[in-house]
């Protein structure tokens, strides 16, 4: 039986909800990255690092080769890039809307 639409989505998102994996998946919206790169660019241990990498993998996210002897990550669907510029869109305009509401509040007491 498939599971309904909201379900996966709902799964989906949880499997975007880890502050590693985020930066991992904007780092590789940028361009394909080393595991060696990805370690000096977040601040997280290996093993994290090789946990939250399969997770996206396992979620078809990411997708690893081998290349020159290191093991290189690149985002698996381009759709990824849309999706973290259409949060970042989000976010700013939530935030915009706070600080126009933090305005509207000084101006009227």
């Amino acid at each position: 039986m498939a599971i309904p639409l909201y379900q996966a989505k709902a799964e989906f998102f949880r499997t975007l909800g880890h502050p590693a994996r985020i930066r991992i998946l904007e780092l590789l919206a940028e361009r394909d990255h080393a595991v060696y790169e990805l370690l000096l660019a977040i601040d997280i241990e290996a093993s994290n690092l090789s946990q939250q990498l399969a997770v996206l993998r396992r979620a078809g996210l990411v997708m690893q080769r081998r290349e020159s002897g290191d093991v290189v990550y690149s985002v698996n669907r381009p759709e990824v890039r849309d999706l973290l510029l259409a949060a970042r869109v989000i976010l700013r305009h939530l935030i915009d809307d706070q600080d126009q509401l933090r305005e509207d509040l000084k101006a009227s007491g």
